[in-house]
């Protein structure tokens, strides 16, 4: 509602008769229960920053005219399977945000404006085609003056004003409004300035009522998550930590978020934004979101794959890591690393991120696999004493050794350091495989230093 009129009607008022451009007392007049709220220009302007950050997931060439957002999608069409394919996608994932879209495409950025504004979902690629989708709509689409002087001889059409003649409708209408026509149907150029993507993230949203359960702001958060993700895609970029806060009376609650590797993928980062809402007991109802990315990187393309789906299986495995963690802490979630080590204790190490690795080709790892003694799967995470019995270790029965002796020594100069930490200082040991009682083979060895003693160290799968 602004001056007295009412701007923009949802559908249980239309339903009742309530226009645009309808007065308030008319307006109440047919609708008593009629709720009515003034025009928000700062919360609109808001509104459509993000709606511009969320169509950079389909091109990098945005443009906003009045309540209206341009997209150039010329060059962007083979990604998206072609024209029919991508107007479909945006549709859909506007009505996954509840955004109330009318969609028209043509090609001049002036043509679709006005199509979308007179809910003519038109998809025309064609300049030759351009003025029979064109000509039907109303004058009104001109400045006021103009439309008012057209409308005062007779003309309520662009057609119809396009068929008068020139000179005489520039001194009618004026030389701005004859501009105007020509831009729209292709005769004069259309230059537009792009929407400049910001370069931090950093967006809010008020909420329409305040939320006192934490997993229902999951459908609100999702329109920043979809910004998030457009800019990310513009920029080519991905994030590795964002923060959610929800903003309360006084005072906020944040929510950090972390990830594998740099996404963009706005289901990625939704899913670890639900589990985290899942398990959150709001202290006190939330009025606003606010969400920000913290640590942002340069993701680079993947090339695709003739066999196999090796980026695919490296995104779910990512995916995994990231709900694990959202889940459980992610504290709780560690990646084992390969160190150059003999002592079995020291040769592997844990840590919150998994470590890059140079590959190898198949014939090096094979031969590397097959120059190493046997490795047991489950290794104990300390050495298990055994019963020994004329110079024989037992446990549960004797032990029959198989293979043997492996010499291990090696730890002599890690005195204080890694070795204190699991135990393996100033390794001498003589390894063996052998079946116990039930048939199972396990890795035992026997200590070199006094006092001696056989000791239980793994078992093979």
């Amino acid at each position: 509602m602004a001056q007295g009129r009412v701007l923009l009607a949802d559908a249980a008022a239309q339903r009742a008769g309530v226009m645009a451009g309808v007065g308030v007392s008319s307006a109440r007049a047919l609708l008593p229960a009629l709720s009515l709220r003034p025009r928000d220009l700062a919360r609109e302007s808001a509104a459509m920053q993000a709606v511009a950050c969320w169509a950079g997931r389909f091109t990098p060439r945005v443009s906003l005219a009045d309540d209206t957002v341009l997209l150039e999608i010329g060059r962007c069409l083979r990604l998206f399977g072609g024209l029919r394919a991508l107007v479909a996608t945006i549709g859909e994932s506007a009505a996954s945000l509840d955004l109330s879209v009318a969609l028209a495409v043509a090609p001049t950025p002036l043509a679709a404006h006005w199509l979308a504004l007179s809910g003519v979902a038109v998809v025309c690629t064609s300049p030759a085609r351009l003025a029979q989708h064109l000509d039907p709509l109303p004058v009104t689409l001109l400045p006021a003056r103009a439309a008012a002087a057209l409308q005062g001889f007779g003309s309520t059409t662009l057609g119809a004003a396009r068929r008068l003649p020139a000179a005489a409708l520039a001194r009618r209408i004026g030389a701005d409004a004859v501009c105007l026509l020509a831009r729209a149907f292709g005769e004069l150029p259309d230059p537009r300035p792009d929407f400049v993507f910001p370069e931090q993230f950093s967006m809010s949203l008020p909420l329409p009522a305040a939320v006192e359960h934490a997993p229902v702001l999951v459908f609100a958060a999702r329109r920043l998550v979809a910004a998030l993700s457009g800019w990310l895609t513009a920029r080519q970029a991905g994030v590795r930590r964002a923060t959610l806060r929800l903003r309360h009376v006084s005072g906020e609650t944040a929510l950090s978020l972390g990830f594998s590797e740099p996404i963009a993928d706005a289901g990625r980062i939704e899913r670890v934004l639900r589990e985290r809402l899942d398990r959150l007991t709001l202290t006190a109802p939330v009025e606003s979101l606010c969400l920000d990315a913290l640590e942002v990187a340069a993701r680079p393309g993947h090339d695709g794959a003739l066999f196999g789906d090796a980026g695919g299986e490296r995104e779910r495995m990512g995916a995994l890591r990231e709900r694990l963690g959202a889940r459980l802490g992610e504290t709780q979630v560690v990646f084992p690393a390969v160190c150059n080590d003999h002592r079995p204790e020291c040769a592997t190490r844990c840590g919150a991120q998994p470590e890059a690795s140079p590959p190898l080709s198949s014939a090096l790892l094979s031969s590397l696999l097959s120059s190493l003694p046997p490795r047991p799967l489950w290794l104990l995470a300390a050495p298990e004493s055994l019963r020994e019995v004329a110079g024989r270790p037992y446990r549960g029965g004797r032990l029959d050794l198989l293979t043997g002796p492996e010499r291990i020594e090696s730890g002599w100069w890690d005195e204080g350091e890694r070795g204190t930490e699991t135990g393996a200082v100033d390794v001498r040991r003589d390894y063996f495989i052998a079946r116990d009682a039930g048939g199972r083979a396990v890795w035992i060895f026997r200590e070199c230093r006094a006092p001696g003693g056989w000791f239980l160290h793994g078992f093979f799968s």
